[in-house]
């Protein structure tokens, strides 16, 4: 990064822009520079939005990712990660996908009652429920929340499964609920590392842990026999496309059962977002990343094709795939994500009534 553009770049941020909202007719204004430092998970920049939504349980149509109900405590992430998906959905709420995505984050306070009103449902029926689908439910904020914590203790009481994705280490804070959940085969977890290389995850998810810190959450998980996996996510082709191979090494070493992995696809406001971070934080090949990530989903920056949209298609995404399953052959043979049981699912106000007859 030159002089020039480091006078203007926002430390400890993943967007460098807070570009308008496409439902809005006026604009954003770029604000002044904030110079945060990295260990400040929780400035006083940050905003917490309190939400109280008429329902907890997202139906989920995507046929191609695997689960069909989620829970997002959380809309915004404050780990600031570049390429989120997410980040657009932020503009339904009347905000910017750029840094107002990573600074003001919306609570879903009444998250755990909401759940437990859904489970007291006599038509509900138990089915795989994936946390989170959207932003990560482990962000800074729950530590002093604890909203996850008491969602894991509710499908824990009711005995139902729940499938977790994060990058943060706060998830060692719930090792004794997660145990419990393991037991009882009603939980499996996905961490999510798609760089080893510090300089990369700097500039890319600002915010998050590092990957030898992510790694030891594998192992730490691994050694309590809860049921853990590698998401590589995402591949951004001439960024850290090389390093798969790796990266299922050193997850398989740390206890890793199975992976999995993400091209980058740049929807919506994130394609102008992504492009401005590249420009300012990797210049020198900023085009061949460019024309990497369409070289994937065919000459475009994003792809809405179910399947497709996931992998890519083409030479460079053929090379990835088989990068992947190579890795995945040679340090992870005969794995896959186990299934969760969904007999044991209990209401136990219920239960209690019926053991005082």
């Amino acid at each position: 990064m030159s002089s020039d553009q480091s006078s203007t770049y926002f430390k400890g941020r993943g967007a460098q822009v807070n570009p308008n909202n496409k439902f809005f007719t006026h604009s954003y204004v770029q604000e002044h520079i904030e110079g945060l430092d990295e260990p400040f998970l929780a400035g006083s920049s940050t905003q917490l939005i309190a939400t109280y939504p008429k329902s907890i349980l997202s139906k989920v149509d995507s046929p191609d990712i695997g689960f069909s109900r989620s829970i997002n405590p959380y809309q915004g992430c404050e780990h600031g990660c570049i390429y989120c998906y997410a980040r657009n959905s932020h503009e339904y709420w009347g905000y910017s996908a750029g840094m107002d995505f990573e600074r003001k984050i919306l609570v879903k306070y009444n998250a755990v009652e909401l759940l437990e009103k859904e489970f007291e449902k006599k038509s509900y029926v138990p089915e795989l429920i994936f946390m989170s689908g959207n932003t990560d439910c482990y962000q800074p904020i729950e530590r002093k929340l604890g909203i996850t914590r008491q969602l894991l203790s509710t499908f824990l009481t009711y005995k139902h499964p729940v499938s977790l994705i994060s990058k943060n280490v706060l998830m060692l804070r719930d090792l004794d609920l997660l145990s419990e959940l393991a037991v009882l085969g009603l939980v499996r977890v996905s961490v999510t590392i798609n760089s080893l290389r510090e300089e990369v995850r700097r500039k890319m998810e600002p915010r998050t842990a590092t990957a030898s810190a992510r790694l030891q959450l594998i192992e730490r998980l691994a050694e309590k026999n809860i049921p853990v996996s590698l998401m590589i996510a995402p591949i951004v082709p001439g960024i850290n496309s090389d390093e798969m191979p790796e990266l299922i090494r050193s997850a398989a070493d740390a206890g890793a059962k199975w992976a999995s992995y993400t091209i980058v696809r740049l929807n919506g406001a994130i394609a102008d977002i992504f492009r401005d971070w590249l420009y300012k934080n990797y210049p020198d090949r900023a085009e061949k990343v460019i024309h990497g990530i369409e070289s994937c989903h065919a000459g475009k920056l994003n792809d809405s094709e179910w399947g497709r949209r996931i992998r890519g298609e083409g030479n460079t995404a053929e090379g990835i795939r088989q990068l992947f399953y190579m890795g995945v052959k040679k340090f992870m043979p005969n794995e896959k994500s186990p299934d969760l049981r969904i007999d044991l699912f209990e209401r136990p106000n219920k239960s209690a009534q019926l053991r005082l007859f």
